[in-house]
């Protein structure tokens, strides 16, 4: 289960860092969901006795040199008329909250409340959570047919009758075959390369996320961190290459020397589902009864997993709520998709 986006997300929990002013909508959506976290986690350890890897660290966003200083503080002054959490932070300010920054460090930004979360243990947690309330779930079985109001055809021939189907195949929502036309929203992957790094002294190289331009690096807390990641449009493409590594490697050292120390443990890339508004598609297809969309988080997927599953659940509990998000903004790029 979640083998696909999820798996290689670092899990990031940042509405305020990806916070741009032109996306109001997204931005409450987003702290909706930031702030139902702990509890959605504290859920899932009752349901199933795990712990889901949320860790309330926080996160810097840190800049190398003198141009990435200015963008940093325009970023900070747009969060400030945004109202949100946010502290310029001086050089040596950040090197005393984190040591192993690099001394050549420009200027960095605290932002107290982006946190995060083990992408990978969220997703068993809720396999096994839907497993104790009743779900069968079916790994590794293909969809050969989705049949709005009818349910899927398995690649067996199986059919599994359903009068709702919820669409959330991540990157290839937009390619399951039997949606009809009119239907179907566009969804497109966006390829992401990242790497899996272990320090086998153990933890204490960074305790918080750490952003840059180009990148990022989190901590588990366990001695393991996620480096990532690439933005590419190559569609269906998931190999890595030589550069992708190259590059993020390169730029996470000059601000955490100490990352080329660590053990190379996993190389991993993923698709993002991306739309053409960056926005996720949430709710019933405007005309397909029965089809009720879960799709096109982009980079905000673990992020959102909380409020998505609230507004998906009321979906089909045939509750009408107007959040912004639905499918009918793409009404008539869909057919043409």
């Amino acid at each position: 289960m979640g083998e696909g986006a999820s798996h290689v997300a670092a899990g990031m929990l940042a509405p305020v860092t990806e916070a741009d002013a032109g996306e109001r909508a997204l931005l409450e959506l987003g702290l909706r969901s930031a702030h139902a976290w702990p509890g959605f986690a504290a859920e899932l350890r009752d349901a199933t006795g795990m712990d889901v890897g949320l860790r309330r660290c926080g996160t810097l966003v840190v800049a190398r040199d003198r141009d990435e200083a200015e963008a940093l503080e325009r970023e900070r002054e747009l969060r400030a008329r945004l109202g949100l959490a946010v502290e310029r932070v001086l050089p040596s300010a950040a090197r005393r909250l984190e040591p192993a920054l690099a001394p050549t460090l420009r200027l960095a930004l605290d932002v107290p409340d982006d946190h995060a979360v083990d992408p990978r243990l969220a997703c068993l947690s809720l396999a096994r959570a839907a497993a104790h309330a009743g779900a069968v779930l079916r790994s590794e079985t293909p969809v050969v047919a989705v049949g709005p109001g009818a349910g899927v055809t398995l690649a067996d021939g199986a059919r599994v009758g359903a009068d709702q189907v919820v669409v959330a195949a991540g990157a290839w929502s937009g390619e399951l075959p039997g949606i009809p036309g009119d239907a179907r929203v566009p969804v497109r992957p966006v390829k992401g390369q990242s790497l899996r790094l272990r320090d086998p002294a153990g933890p204490g190289l960074l305790e918080r996320v750490v952003r840059f331009e180009g990148g990022y690096l989190v901590p588990r807390g366990d001695g393991r961190y996620v480096l990532g990641a690439t933005v590419e449009e190559r569609g269906f493409d998931t190999a890595m290459t030589a550069l992708g590594v190259h590059d993020l490697l390169r730029d996470a050292a000059e601000l955490v020397p100490g990352v080329l120390e660590l053990e190379l443990e996993e190389l991993v890339a993923g698709l993002r589902p991306g739309t053409p508004d960056s926005a996720p598609v949430l709710g019933p297809s405007p005309v397909a009864d029965g089809l009720v969309w879960a799709t096109g988080h982009f980079r905000n997927g673990v992020l959102l997993a909380p409020v998505t599953a609230e507004l998906v659940a009321a979906t089909l509990g045939d509750e009408e709520i107007d959040h912004g998000f639905g499918p009918d903004r793409f009404a008539t790029t869909g057919a043409a998709a």
